[in-house]
């Protein structure tokens, strides 16, 4: 059965500390799947503030990509986020939307199937400003397409709005 929590907001709404706190509050020893690239200085100060956020209870894994190489069944399992694993797949296929949707529903599906309690960060970006170029249409097309796929077989989800959680599902 598919035990996946899908927490999805915009932008500094909670997403992140409230999937933490939920995660220690269902294991001990939770883990945290790490999606982000170091881009460049300002985000490696945004993956060190996430990682001061953990104390040593938390196993940290990262992966920019493949997903299904993480096989941590029986743990709970934090993916955070979404977002920015759709932002590598997104780049390393060329900016292709069709091919980078393809990929990500097939690893999503693999990762899901060898992990059984899941929280999963992931942002609403369509409901902010209209993009001014292509790519960033594209980028919230893709987004938006990958988190009704998720959502759609999740238990729960839950919308963050100015750090508060609403039950969607």
């Amino acid at each position: 059965m598919n035990q996946t929590t899908l927490i999805t907001g915009g932008q500094r709404s909670g997403k992140s500390s409230y999937a933490q706190t939920m995660a220690e509050s269902l294991s001990n020893q939770p883990v945290y799947l790490a999606t982000a690239r170091h881009w460049d200085e300002d985000f490696t100060q945004r993956i060190k503030r996430h990682q001061a956020d953990r104390d040593n209870r938390w196993q940290t894994v990262e992966t920019d990509r493949y997903l299904s190489d993480i096989n941590m069944s029986g743990a709970v399992v934090l993916v955070d986020c979404i977002t920015l694993w759709l932002t590598n797949i997104f780049h390393d296929l060329n900016y292709d939307v069709d091919a980078a949707l393809e990929e990500a529903k097939n690893e999503w599906s693999r990762f899901v199937a060898l992990n059984n309690r899941l929280i999963v960060v992931t942002n609403e970006l369509g409901m902010g400003i209209h993009a001014t170029n292509e790519v960033s249409r594209k980028f919230t097309d893709l987004q938006g397409w990958m988190n009704q796929y998720i959502a759609k077989n999740a238990m729960e989800v839950i919308l963050m709005v100015s750090g508060i959680p609403m039950k969607v599902k």
